[in-house]
């Protein structure tokens, strides 16, 4: 049966309210709004220059992912994050990235290894200048192109959003960075397990990575995350 589709109108690639949602998306994960932050439907709508429709299409797309949460008679909030969540971001994490590592092992791995080559570079370059803010911008494109070379959509789908849950943890409560060259040789080895097809070390390494960066983030958070109790008056032992 032949359809008439006369009455369809091209659109446009992306809608404005998946414009506004990546902006939002950017904001929270760069920490311009923290974790707990209100974000005001007037202020942001002036600020990006939209309307409230788009804007609250936008916000309802970021609840529906789990980082803005809303409340009842006082708006929308950026979730705020405890031991519990940064624990659970890197345990959801290392399923996901674990499951795509496996699917690159198990088809042709030369793409990933030549893109996670790109992004392993991008990341010693900026070691190298000690630009912190391109370091986790390559950090986060290394993780991005591993799960993007899974060639699984979903996997991809889950890992956008808890790449930016991660950069949320990293911006809000860790205050000391591992050390570059610590960063840097980590990926390597990821890198280096992909090329070789090394399934057991590559789960090893991957678990480890992700392990290490709890242990960092917890070991040095502010009260709200791991109380920390006052020292004692001088002169009291």
């Amino acid at each position: 049966m032949d359809l008439d589709l006369d009455d369809l109108e091209p659109v446009s690639r992306r809608s404005t309210a998946a414009i506004v949602a990546d902006r939002l998306r950017h904001a929270i994960m760069r920490g311009t709004f923290p974790p707990g932050a209100q974000l005001g439907e007037v202020e942001i709508a002036a600020r990006l220059g939209v309307s409230r429709g788009p804007l609250r299409e936008a916000m309802q797309r970021l609840v529906a992912e789990g980082l803005v949460r809303s409340e009842r008679h006082r708006g929308l909030f950026v979730r705020d994050l405890d031991a519990a969540a940064v624990r659970d971001v890197y345990t959801a994490r290392a399923a996901i990235e674990r499951a795509a590592a496996l699917l690159i092992l198990a088809g042709e791995r030369t793409e990933a290894v030549v893109v996670l080559t790109s992004a392993l570079a991008d990341m010693e370059a900026a070691a190298a200048t000690g630009d912190a803010v391109a370091l986790a911008d390559a950090d986060h494109r290394f993780h991005q192109q591993l799960v993007a070379a899974s060639g699984s959509p979903r996997l991809r789908r889950m890992a956008d959003t808890l790449l930016v849950e991660t950069r949320m943890c990293l911006t809000a409560l860790q205050d000391n960075p591992p050390p570059p060259a610590e960063l840097v040789a980590e990926h390597r080895a990821l890198c280096e397990a992909v090329r070789d097809g090394d399934a057991d070390r590559l789960v090893v390494t991957l678990e480890a990575h992700m392990a290490g960066a709890v242990t960092r983030i917890l070991d040095v958070a502010p009260v709200a995350v791991a109380p920390i109790e006052p020292p004692p008056p001088a002169g009291v032992a």
